[in-house]
């Protein structure tokens, strides 16, 4: 079978033709690989094949150079680069002729094999003369195929590779680019795949906005191009600019003035969806930046300092001119629009909910009048807009300037839950949600708090949609509550909600009984009952003990006729069923903690059951084991019954390393279980540090569950004390050689991920010295003291470093020196940079600030 056939019976509408190519292709790809590229290439580029079948060439291509996992990216990298240059050679340049065929789908796919390839060579240093035969086909003014397959492909090009390996071709790239894009380009085609690339191309070319008289001839080329006959280049010009803004915000200033204020309005009103909704998207941004810009100015106020950047105040100078416009785009609402269906009405909603966050106080005079003059019209656009627009305020102003408006407007609002629309509706029970959430002072319990959870209760009936944020309104109002009297004081014996709760959590209850979660409410409905189970006050403990007995006879009931379930749906609906029910279990073993005793066998009995059950569904395993851990977590000795026979699942679930959920889970688990136990874990510390140990070499776990790992050493060490001692020297070296791994600073995710590794660690000896202070082992740790205060110099020196990892740092410096107070390690003690970290001034919240001294009064005690 020749290489087309083979590729075109990989699109056969026949199931067993198309998976036997595709087993071919596969095998091919495995044992053939250069033959098999280069059977690709010579497909892509052959003008008389059909083109679904070039297609199907250039997609296989494009999959043997790209994945999104990185071990599997890494494997087709080193594969790619390993082929003889003379192959790699042919397939480029067919790949390259090809951006020029006839046909334009050709071209593009043609376009995404290129910019894979460069994705592979750029980084490594190869293929450096693909720049400037990119630069010189855009140039080429006879065939517009080649132009805008070119272009697109500088645009994939842009966004796969980090912008340091391109920026010495920022000036070409970006003249190109700008070339493609001017008003005087003919072909709007070519305009577009020119504006693509440009927005692809913007976070590297900073140096070129750097400068007035380039910066100027960008904004002229895209401010041109919002303006263009061809409306895709409209959009794509907007979206520039939206990037442009969020990239370049304190740049902004003169092109504001000039021309984006008035284009952007201007572009709100477009008659095209596509167009509004980028230049609505466009003030979004503004507002984000600005909510950003006032909350660095502030923490650089209680800190005496400058902040880096200062806010333009664009949303405060613009009010006037786009808050009528996103209020008349309020009233665009269509009738029949899916949940998720994004259009201008969503939109302006949104950005006003923003524009509030930014402008705060400002906002309220500038809305009120739209409010009031529309909230009882008879037009249902009108008055669901006047809700919307009042519940989008309620988060950016002064509460002090709303509780008026809000004590005003509750009782209309309550009484609009009845109203004859439902669109009204839901955006009622909506705001209504957002005052129980943000502004729970407003409520008065003995003047509103009867009419509104009647009326929220009532809605439970309603749409599913309703139904759903009735349950988001009520859960609220639990949870504010519960922070409004904490903040207060001690937690009361009862509280507002007292003699609502019975039923609420009845109503809720009745919700969950649906056969269906449709706009997620029966999801709405598990969340409210875990919050009013959470946050119940002594005098609830009842509803709480009953509530959990209810969950767990669905649960049994479940699982009796988990073998009638047949259907994909039916088993889905299943699964999200009993994850909901593990949620409400772990949160009424929280609430109860001890007192779940007298049903302790019962849920294991359960768990183990719905373990067994769940087969290879991650979701409900992860679930059932977390509900493992909060049991083990409340019961502490008491849990150690269960333990034998729930290991027979936990082992497995640490060994499945492709499932990275699943596994961090597990390893969790054993921290429970050792922090549960204490020293009566010392028995299950063999087998749980050697499954750990092995976890560590796997080549498929992922790197942040070996993080958990780490952390888990010190959590059995700490658990067992001295009984560590048998594993203390091989889980000393690990740490060790996991602490001398440094972060390559152009490598952001690398960054990230050597600061989580080192935290890791901390915890890990900060579990393991604080195991070993108060015993005759202690000495055990004077030969590796030196190395981890090293590395806790190398965490504090890190300009990057987060405040979990500075609290970590002291408090390991503190643990160290209360453990060899008696002057064992004085010397280490006395070194600069720890007088000099333990009298920093830095910036750094209150918990880490007291941590560092309670340090620094160790330190002092151990070097006298």
């Amino acid at each position: 079978m020749n290489a087309t056939e083979l590729l075109a019976n990989t699109l056969s509408p026949d199931a067993s033709v198309r998976q036997d190519a595709t087993q071919q292709m596969e095998a091919a790809s495995q044992d053939r690989y250069p033959e098999y590229m280069t059977m690709l290439s010579s497909v892509l580029c052959d003008e008389n094949t059909q083109i679904h079948v070039r297609n199907a060439a250039g997609l296989a291509l494009k999959n043997a150079l790209t994945a999104r996992e990185a071990p599997r990216q890494t494997e087709l990298t080193n594969k790619w680069l390993s082929l003889n240059n003379e192959i790699k050679l042919k397939i480029k340049q067919d790949a390259l002729i090809t951006l020029g065929s006839s046909n334009a789908k050709a071209g593009a796919f043609a376009s995404q094999v290129v910019s894979a390839i460069a994705a592979v060579e750029l980084p490594a240093g190869h293929w450096p003369d693909l720049i400037e035969i990119l630069l010189g086909f855009v140039n080429n003014q006879t065939n517009a195929n080649l132009r805008i397959a070119t272009l697109q492909t500088v645009g994939y090009i842009c966004e796969a590779i980090k912008p340091e390996i391109l920026s010495l071709r920022s000036n070409e790239i970006l003249t190109a680019v700008i070339h493609g894009a001017r008003k005087e380009e003919p072909s709007p085609e070519v305009q577009l795949a020119a504006i693509h690339a440009l927005y692809n191309s913007l976070e590297f070319v900073r140096e070129n906005f750097d400068r007035d008289g380039e910066r100027n001839y960008i904004m002229q080329v895209v401010c041109e191009a919002t303006q263009n006959s061809s409306v895709a280049v409209q959009v794509g010009a907007f979206e520039c600019l939206v990037r442009i803004m969020s990239l370049y915000y304190d740049k902004m200033a003169l092109y504001m003035e000039q021309a984006l204020f008035g284009l952007t309005v201007v572009g709100m009103k477009h008659p095209d969806e596509r167009v509004a909704l980028q230049a609505i998207e466009f003030w979004s941004t503004v507002c984000e930046e600005e909510v950003e810009l006032a909350i660095e100015a502030q923490e650089a106020q209680e800190y005496g300092d400058v902040p880096e950047s200062e806010s333009k105040f664009f949303a405060k100078i613009a009010l006037p001119e786009i808050v009528p416009v996103l209020l008349q785009l309020l009233t665009q609402q269509e009738e029949d629009a899916e949940e998720d269906e994004w259009n201008v009405s969503m939109a302006a909603a949104t950005c006003l909910a923003l524009l509030a966050g930014a402008v705060q106080d400002t906002i309220v005079p500038a809305v009120i009048p739209f409010i009031e003059a529309n909230i009882k019209a008879e037009n249902w656009h009108q008055r669901e807009a006047a809700i919307m627009t009042f519940g989008s305020i309620l988060e950016g102003p002064d509460p002090a300037v709303l509780t008026p408006l809000v004590n005003q407007a509750l009782p209309l609002l309550i009484d609009m839950m009845t109203d004859s629309n439902l669109h009204v509706k839901d955006t009622t029970a909506w705001t209504l949600g957002r005052i129980c959430d943000l502004l729970i002072t407003t409520i008065k319990p003995d003047v509103h708090l009867h009419p509104l959870i009647s009326a929220l209760v009532s809605g439970l009936q309603d749409s599913p949609r309703i139904a759903a944020n009735c349950c988001w309104a009520l859960m609220n109002l639990a949870d504010q509550y519960a922070v409004y009297y904490e903040d207060d004081g001690d937690i009361p014996q009862n509280g507002p909600l007292s003699p609502y709760y019975e039923g609420v959590v009845q109503a809720l209850l009745r919700v969950t009984e649906s056969a269906g979660n449709e706009a997620n409410y029966r999801t709405a409905a598990y969340e409210a009952i875990t919050s009013y189970l959470t946050q119940a006050t002594p005098d609830a403990i009842t509803v709480v003990q009953s509530t959990a007995v209810t969950i767990l006879q669905r649960m049994e009931h479940l699982l009796s006729i988990q073998n009638q379930i047949l259907g994909v749906d039916d088993r889905n609906n299943w699964n999200e069923l009993q994850s909901n029910l593990c949620g409400v279990v772990i949160c009424v073993v929280r609430k109860l903690n001890e007192g779940i005793q007298p049903l302790a066998d019962r849920i294991m009995t359960l768990i183990i059951q719905l373990i067994q059950s769940a087969g290879k569904t991650s979701t409900v395993l992860e679930d059932a084991f977390l509900v493992v851990g909060s049991l083990a977590s409340a019961l502490e000795g008491g849990f150690a019954p269960y333990i034998q026979a729930f290991l027979t699942y936990l082992y497995p679930a640490l060994k499945a390393h492709e499932d990275t959920q699943l596994c961090t889970v597990a390893v969790g688990i054993i921290g429970d279980i050792s922090r549960a136990l204490g020293e009566q874990s010392a028995q299950y510390a063999g087998p749980f540090m050697t499954v750990l140990l092995e976890n560590l070499q796997s080549d498929i776990l992922n790197r942040n569950v070996k993080i958990s790992i780490l952390s888990c050493f010190g959590d059995i060490a700490l658990a067992i004390g001295p009984a560590f001692e048998p594993y203390f020297e091989t889980t000393m070296g690990v740490l060790r050689q996991a602490g001398a791994v440094e972060p390559n600073p152009l490598d952001y995710d690398l960054v990230d991920y050597v600061g989580q590794l080192r935290e890791g660690i901390l915890e890990a000896y900060t579990g393991i010295v604080t195991g070993l202070k108060k015993s005759e082992k202690a000495a055990l740790l004077i030969p590796h003291s030196q190395n981890m205060l090293e590395l806790v110099h190398r965490c504090l020196a890190d300009e990057e470093r987060s405040d979990s990892l500075m609290r970590l740092s002291y408090g390991l410096i503190g643990d160290l020196a209360e453990c060899f107070s008696n002057g064992q390690l004085k010397q280490l003690f006395l070194s600069n940079w720890i007088a000099s970290e333990l009298r920093s001034r830095n910036r750094m919240p209150d918990e880490t600030k007291k941590t560092m001294r309670w340090a620094r009064e160790m330190v002092k005690i151990a070097t006298q």
